[in-house]
């Protein structure tokens, strides 16, 4: 790296918010994909100003700038894909103010998701998204990927409660878009940079929705012993007109994983469980769990147990927000994948997963956002292995394709980063991609902010071609 650069930073943001040494770098070249790549130093703002002088620095001296939250994305898209300046938010974690009465809050990008719900609580607020990462990912990072969560059925994604946002564009513009209030007049920016994948600016303030806390919550745990009878059971609850809360399902093979990780009293001989929850005012409440009970037990669940008291409820979540961390126990690596089906293709789809583990030789896990199609297979693989690499890609590829067929997509809430960015073009054309890539450079002209992700690097071709094996230590070229 340019040694000028490097003094500037540091001149700018003093020694110890500068790190450029390999050991210090090595830490900042993964995420929770299975991507790599490492970047040329990494720098920690604390305000607005700081971002400002570190993209001036960056045009200066041409170099790519990335923007990182907590590191805990899925698709590689905070890494440093070409190197450069990879600007951790970590630093920039004040909740800036607390507006109670209209329901608002605004905020730096680095405040983690689950204090800002914690912060609001004692006036009857939260937060509601809820990523199952949500004590360690920043908001920042849920805004440029329109995070969601196991609530997002009934209380939409990240971008659902979002208002305003301050952002720094790569040619050195502070921008302010949305409005504190419900109806902005313009173009609809927000929506458009929120679910950017950091792609057309650096977040430093965003307002929030903050939502009631219901008055009554009723979860319930629906235990079955065939896969098929519960995802048939999530078919018929939405048909009914009836929008849980939540409504989550782990198969038979994952949850004996979670249980042996979290004691969240899940049973050890079914097929696969629903965590199902509803909320709202007491009455309604009670009336829809029994509602939701009953489809279930004519769906032949075998039992419908209803969380007894908070206690209960907590450890339920606990064992479905640890499930990935659960996993992580019983094998060297996994590749956790996002695809999105409608739920009515629910059944066939989990079948065809098992098929293609079966096909590959792999382990796969099934939990997933039932409520609103949004899978997360889980495939075990040791990354050290250049064939299980190989092998474990094109398993994953098999599943995104498939789910395309079934009318669905190849993300959900992970977001393309440079994991999926070689799958685009099934789901758009060339002319649908062209399109993209030109309010891209409307706001990244020089292509210097997060570069090479979302879409392919070769336009046209619509092939799927497997990316080469990630050297641990090795930057990506």
């Amino acid at each position: 790296m340019d040694s000028q650069l490097l003094r500037d930073l540091k001149s700018l943001l003093g020694s110890q918010a500068v790190l450029h040494r390999p050991e210090e770098l090595m830490l900042y070249e993964y995420d929770g994909s299975v991507e790599v790549a490492r970047p040329n130093c990494v720098v920690f703002p604390r305000t607005t100003a700081d971002v400002l002088a570190i993209v001036k620095l960056a045009n200066q001296y041409q170099t790519p700038l990335v923007g990182r939250g907590a590191g805990t994305g899925l698709s590689g898209g905070a890494l440093a894909r070409k190197g450069g300046i990879l600007t951790v938010f970590s630093r920039m974690n004040r909740i800036l103010e607390i507006d109670i009465e209209n329901q608002r809050a605004t905020v730096q990008p680095g405040v983690v998701n689950s204090d800002l719900s914690a912060a609001v609580a004692h006036a009857g607020l939260h937060f509601a998204p809820d990523p199952s990462s949500q004590k360690a990912c920043t908001i920042g990072g849920n805004v440029s990927e329109n995070s969601g969560g196991p609530h997002t059925l009934a209380y939409g994604v990240t971008t659902n409660h979002v208002l305003a946002l301050e952002a720094v564009l790569p040619t050195g513009e502070l921008i302010r878009i949305g409005s504190p209030a419900l109806d902005a007049p313009g173009y609809d920016l927000l929506g458009l940079f929120v679910g950017s994948e950091g792609t057309l600016a650096l977040i430093t303030e965003i307002t929030v929705k903050l939502t009631r806390l219901p008055e009554a919550v009723k979860t319930l745990l629906a235990i079955f012993d065939s896969l098929d009878d519960a995802t048939e059971t999530v078919v018929d609850i939405t048909a009914r007109g009836i929008t849980p809360a939540a409504c989550e399902m782990l198969d038979g093979w994952t949850l004996r994983a979670v249980e042996a990780y979290v004691h969240a009293g899940f049973p050890l001989d079914c097929a696969a469980v629903l965590l199902l929850e509803v909320d709202g005012v007491a009455e309604a409440v009670q009336q829809h769990a029994e509602e939701v009970a009953d489809i279930c037990r004519a769906h032949r669940a075998r039992e419908v147990r209803v969380a007894r008291d908070a206690h209960e409820r907590d450890l339920l979540w606990k064992g479905r927000k640890n499930a990935f961390g659960a996993v992580g126990r019983l094998s060297p690596t996994y590749y956790v994948q996002d695809g999105v089906i409608p739920r009515t293709k629910l059944p066939a789809t989990l079948r065809r997963i098992n098929e293609i583990g079966l096909k590959y030789g792999f382990q796969i896990g099934n939990i997933f956002h039932a409520g609103d199609g949004n899978l997360h297979p889980l495939i075990l693989f040791d990354a050290r292995d250049e064939a299980q690499f190989r092998g474990v890609v094109a398993a994953a590829d098999e599943i995104i394709q498939f789910c395309i067929e079934m009318g669905g997509s190849i993300t959900g809430e992970h977001g393309v980063g440079m994991e999926k960015d070689r799958l685009m073009p099934l789901l758009f054309s060339d002319a649908d991609l062209d399109v993209m890539r030109a309010v891209r450079d409307a706001f990244n002209p020089q292509g210097l902010l997060n570069p090479e992700k979302i879409f392919p690097t070769t336009k046209g071709c619509g092939e799927i071609h497997v990316r080469p094996l990630p050297l641990a230590g090795t930057p990506s070229a």
